[in-house]
């Protein structure tokens, strides 16, 4: 085990392990979707029983537009959460490293980092929001609930979570232990990212950068705490669009839709790089930066 107590590299952090080898994440990975397919089909058939296998059915072929209604918003933000049980599990079973490696090579996650992280993201979604509300109206149908906030308010930030343990923990860190080049690592865990989601070309676009993004940070910050808190802000806002009906959530997002994103995306991205090289003391605990580029 790693008993360096300055921070290490977090890309090539597993390589820091004597129990780590280059196909333990291979079985981490196998041994995960296993315990993953379990869960979630204890999660169906918990949910096919309450609330009928009609409504499982069109949850499950229904895209992401199922995200426009609160049972599958539920539904599929469960799905991906299990990815942190499965994911924790996996790696005990393998003993390849320790989990708190996957969160960052500081020592473990750090709350007050996420929370610090969460606050620049809302505003600036906040204002996005409400500027593409002005513009183009409401396209949704409003659903909002005192009770389905509440659970929006838990559920979405363990799924963005449970994401960025495995495509920034699993797969950027094992990328990098193999070839042992970070950008390249930062770029395949993007692509797989990017994969992963069930858009058309142009959300496949609008998925990978974020995903590039995502990797760069956790390169920078060595965590995975900002980039689990800029994604929480990006999906727990569309959520709550939807819930106001001021968005609708589709599979397909048009041309203008996408490149407005993007360009959004690129501000934000450019805010938080300043923020992180100019404002250090904002971004620190007692012991180290925590969120310092180099």
């Amino acid at each position: 085990m790693n008993e360096n107590n300055e921070t290490s590299e977090y890309i090539t952090f597993p390589r820091t392990f004597e129990k780590y080898k280059w196909y333990k994440p291979i079985l981490v990975l196998i041994l995960g979707l296993v315990i993953m397919v379990i869960l979630q089909g204890i999660i169906t058939v918990i949910f096919g029983g309450i609330y009928g296998w009609d409504i499982i059915i069109s949850i499950l072929n229904g895209g992401y537009e199922v995200l426009n209604t609160e049972m599958g918003e539920i539904f599929t933000d469960l799905g991906v959460i299990i990815m942190i049980p499965s994911l924790y599990l996996a790696s005990k079973i393998i003993k390849d490293r320790p989990f708190s490696s996957y969160a960052s090579s500081r020592g473990g996650w750090n709350y007050k980092l996420y929370f610090k992280a969460l606050v620049i993201p809302f505003i600036m979604y906040i204002i996005f929001g409400a500027i593409d509300f002005a513009i183009k109206g409401p396209e949704g149908t409003a659903h909002f609930s005192w009770t389905f906030l509440i659970l929006t308010l838990i559920l979405v930030p363990l799924q963005c979570i449970a994401e960025e343990y495995v495509f920034r923990g699993l797969f950027m860190q094992t990328f990098g232990s193999w070839f042992k080049i970070p950008i390249v690592a930062v770029i395949l865990q993007a692509i797989v990212f990017a994969l992963c989601h069930a858009y058309n070309s142009l959300g496949i676009i609008e998925v990978f950068i974020s995903g590039l993004f995502f990797g760069f940070i956790t390169w920078k910050t060595n965590g995975i705490e900002v980039s689990s808190a800029i994604h929480t802000v990006n999906n727990f806002t569309i959520s709550l669009f939807v819930m106001l009906g001021i968005q609708s959530s589709t599979s397909s997002p048009t041309l203008t839709d996408a490149v407005t994103s993007i360009v959004f995306l690129i501000i934000l991205y450019i805010v938080i790089y300043y923020v992180g090289k100019k404002n250090r003391l904002v971004w620190r605990n007692q012991r180290i930066r925590l969120f310092q580029f180099e």
